[in-house]
């Protein structure tokens, strides 16, 4: 098997080092990219979608409608992990990697072209469900390659939460670049914003494609995956193995992000809707709001994965799933004192908690499955939460303030998540620190007989 970007003869010390710091470089920038794509669609989702693509509908109704084309992106990234899943595991993770960067930065691309309601009637929403369906395929095969492409070029056991909490770096990265740019353009006079600034942003999306995928095609294959080609050891069908051979450790991370995904929509795409409709607050308060709480985040996620490093991944993300539960009551306090700071506060804080599992969620995650089946089992795992968390976060938290009228609705389904998560990490396996093995033996099982092996 012949596989472009491996290195043909071991590396020193020193180009080890070089290569671990370009993988690092490489999945945070590539990480960041995918997520300014995808938080760009989020943040337009709640400001502008529901008025142009459902004019017809009611305020409440139009929201609705446009939270469900967004959520089409969730139900898709886990056919995105089961596809990029299956050829990182055959073909390599730097190969699966460039091509979702392509994927994703293509539909985001076109979105800005999209025509509204009043120049094409439903056919405009019909075309912005599709793109965000493509949108969604390519981010569900970005989140596995990127923590392998870093994770399987360290040589410690003991840096593992660290270096593969870098790559989440991109989340607030991409969510502080996306926020920048509609700030930017929302400060339009008069309807400017709504007839075509919101569509530059998603023009600019092409030129950070360009530079995201001339860092990637600079990188080098992992040691990880260069040694199973090198032993031809590379599985047939990765996805069907991992489903066969670990479905406990494929469900119990799904649930283990509950209480990260589905509170982290509500306080980056649902407060748009709430701040503007329900508590008065202007779009560009609650904007840079969201910019200074992604930068937080900045320090936040690394060092939780370096803290997982210290005290044990396990403990590290249960003591975050606690303290999301509690936070969303303090969350929503804040923000119904309708005072502009403590609104600010609120948002600003919001990321912490979802930091504390965010950070080390990478290595929790990756190292449950054995390595000839890595990607596509942390990538299944990890995008099947969508479907039952991030998506349908912000229609679930829209929905019930409807019912009830109040945010501390919201924060009871904050508070189911987190403890649905927490019992989740709990039935985890920990590897902190440990020698995970490319085999089946680290997660119980002994190597099958492969009519690919040698």
């Amino acid at each position: 098997m012949a596989i472009q970007g491996i290195a043909t003869a071991p590396l020193s010390e020193s180009d080890h080092h070089k290569q671990l710091r370009r993988a690092i470089i490489a999945s945070t920038i590539g990480t960041t990219i995918e997520w300014y794509d995808f938080f760009l669609y989020s943040i337009v989702t709640g400001l502008v979608f529901a008025r142009l693509y459902f004019p017809r509908s009611a305020p409440l109704v139009g929201t609705l409608e446009a939270f469900a084309i967004y959520a089409v992106g969730f139900a898709a990234r886990p056919v995105g992990a089961a596809i990029f899943g299956h050829y990182g595991d055959r073909i390599g993770r730097k190969a699966a990697l460039i091509a979702t960067l392509l994927l994703m930065g293509v539909a985001t691309f076109l979105v800005a072209f999209v025509p509204t309601y009043e120049q094409i009637g439903i056919w405009g929403a019909v075309i912005l469900t599709v793109l965000r369906f493509i949108q969604g395929v390519g981010v569900g095969g970005e989140w596995g390659g990127s923590v392998l492409l870093s994770m399987e070029w360290a040589r410690s056991n003991e840096h593992r939460g660290f270096i593969a909490a870098w790559p989440q770096f991109g989340v607030p990265a991409g969510l502080f670049l996306a926020n920048l740019a509609v700030l930017a353009f929302s400060a339009l006079s008069g309807d400017q914003f709504l007839v075509w600034g919101w569509r530059v942003p998603f023009m600019l999306s092409i030129l950070l494609v360009g530079i995201g995928l001339y860092i990637r095609l600079g990188i080098l294959e992992t040691p990880v995956f260069t040694r199973l080609v090198a032993e031809n050891k590379v599985e047939k069908a990765p996805l069907v193995e991992v489903i066969r051979r670990q479905p406990k450790e494929i469900i119990l991370t799904a649930l283990a992000r509950m209480g990260e995904q589905a509170p982290f929509y509500i306080f980056t795409a649902f407060i748009f809707t709430y701040g503007t409709t329900v508590l008065g607050t202007s779009r560009e308060l609650l904007l840079v709001a969201v910019m200074v709480a992604s930068v937080v985040s900045f320090f936040t996620i690394p060092f939780s994965g370096y803290l997982s490093d210290r005290i044990g991944r396990k403990r590290m993300y249960m003591l975050g799933a606690a303290t999301t539960g509690v936070f969303g009551f303090i969350y929503f306090a804040l923000l119904h004192t309708l005072v502009p700071g403590w609104i600010f506060l609120a948002v600003v804080l919001s990321l912490i908690p979802h930091d504390m599992m965010y950070g080390p969620q990478a290595a929790l995650i990756a190292e449950c499955f054995t390595g000839r089946l890595r990607y596509s089992g942390a990538s299944l795992g990890y995008q099947l939460a969508s479907v039952i968390a991030g998506g349908p976060a912000p229609l679930i938290a829209t929905a019930l303030f409807a019912r009830y009228g109040s945010g501390y609705a919201v924060a009871l389904y904050i508070l189911f998540c987190a403890v649905v998560s927490f019992l989740a990490a709990a039935m985890l396996s920990d590897y902190t620190n440990k020698a995970i093995s490319e085999e089946y033996d680290h997660v119980g099982f002994s190597p099958p007989s492969l009519s690919a092996g040698p």
